[in-house]
């Protein structure tokens, strides 16, 4: 999961910044190091993924560079876990509050500062989208993700039956499908549901989609179709 992740370690102890450089390297990381938070402020921050702030430095303390930090459009949303010899709760307390993702105190071990960084990279990685999904015909619309039905603008009342047997017709536009296929994919080949129901619940949807129940069409004696081709 580290592929491409840039990280920079800001600590004043520069062997600790070589260390830590050279380790997290190792797992696949693109890291640079800065000694102080002055010299960690000159750099172009938005283009890191995670920062690894010593809380104890010069001047500009690491709670200090965070908070001016989080006050940043390009570098509020940058995950931050501090690093500190002081163990006590109030720091602990302060780092929260300033929007830390979590906070590790020295001396540590370097597969603990893996974990921790592979945990917060995780939680903090932008959620992929779930792709647009739609089918339809002219004004008739499936949101396949959404399981909603939309006609001219409206919203179709439609039951989850009826909702998978248009998408069925519809993905497959001109395609006849028996009685029996559809009971298969769409009830399952539940032994108590009868041919009939098929027929019941193909009435009700073309009633429901009103001008558009025309291009659902019957194929005497081999089953159901939507046809596009249909004319007024």
């Amino acid at each position: 999961m580290n592929t491409n992740y840039r990280i920079l370690v800001v600590d004043d102890e520069e062997d600790l910044c070589d260390i830590l450089k050279f380790n997290l390297e190792n797992e696949g990381y693109e890291v640079e190091t800065a000694n102080s938070a002055e010299e960690a402020l000159k750099m172009d921050l938005a283009k890191f993924h995670l920062l690894l702030l010593d809380v104890m430095m010069g001047e500009i303390s690491g709670f200090k560079m965070a908070k001016m930090l989080k006050q940043v459009r390009e570098t509020r949303d940058i995950p931050i876990i501090f690093l500190t010899a002081r163990d006590t709760e109030n720091d602990a307390v302060t780092g929260f509050t300033l929007g830390a993702d979590d906070y590790i105190s020295k001396p540590f071990s370097l597969r603990e500062v893996q974990m921790r960084i592979k945990a917060v990279l995780r939680r903090t990685a932008p959620q992929q989208a779930v792709p647009a999904a739609y089918i339809g015909f002219k004004e008739l619309k499936l949101d396949l993700n959404k399981k909603e039905a939309v006609l001219c603008g409206e919203a179709l009342q439609l039951t989850k039956t009826e909702f998978e047997i248009l998408r069925l017709l519809l993905e497959n536009e001109g395609r006849v499908f028996s009685r029996a296929e559809i009971l298969r994919r769409i009830w399952n080949n539940d032994a108590e549901v009868l041919d009939r129901t098929v027929d019941v619940n193909i009435t009700r949807l073309r009633k429901k989609l009103d001008g558009y129940g025309k291009f659902v069409v019957t194929r005497l004696g081999y089953g159901y179709c939507f046809d596009t081709s249909v004319k007024d």
